[in-house]
């Protein structure tokens, strides 16, 4: 390893950049930063503002027209929701594997969007938390 206290101020700059450099880089290309760039570009614009402002966002069902809002996160997080916004029925229903958040979300979202009886038919209902229920959900 080198010894960073005895290089010239120049060099120490430049191993400080080329170190910043590959923090930068692999802190954006990690599984769940990448998850979250490709659920971004599916969002619509409406969609990529809420869910940067409140960490989920609204899908309507393709087959009912209801509307399902989808919580980040990998499980429960899928909740059925009346006109004022107000969660009436919790889903759970994952794809296969271990994905990151926004490889499950976007997944949920298509599902939904595409064949909504499917998705529900394979689906756990649970009863959506009050409000007084729900935990703090670490930022990411």
């Amino acid at each position: 390893m080198i010894a960073v206290f005895r290089l010239r101020a120049p060099a120490r700059a430049r191993l400080h950049a080329l170190r910043e450099l590959y923090r930068r880089f692999f802190g954006e290309n990690t599984p769940e930063a990448r998850g979250r760039r490709l659920l971004a570009e599916w969002l619509s614009e409406e969609q990529r503002a809420q869910f940067e402002q409140h960490r989920h966002f609204d899908v309507i069902g393709c087959d009912s027209g209801k509307r399902y809002r989808i919580h980040y996160g990998t499980a429960a997080n899928v909740h059925e929701v009346d006109a004022s916004g107000n969660a009436t029925m919790g889903w759970c229903f994952v794809p296969s594997g271990f994905l990151v958040p926004g490889d499950v979300m976007l997944a949920q979202k298509i599902a939904l969007e595409t064949d909504e009886k499917g998705a529900l038919a394979l689906a756990n209902r649970f009863p959506p938390a009050t409000h007084s229920e729900h935990f703090y959900r670490r930022p990411f």
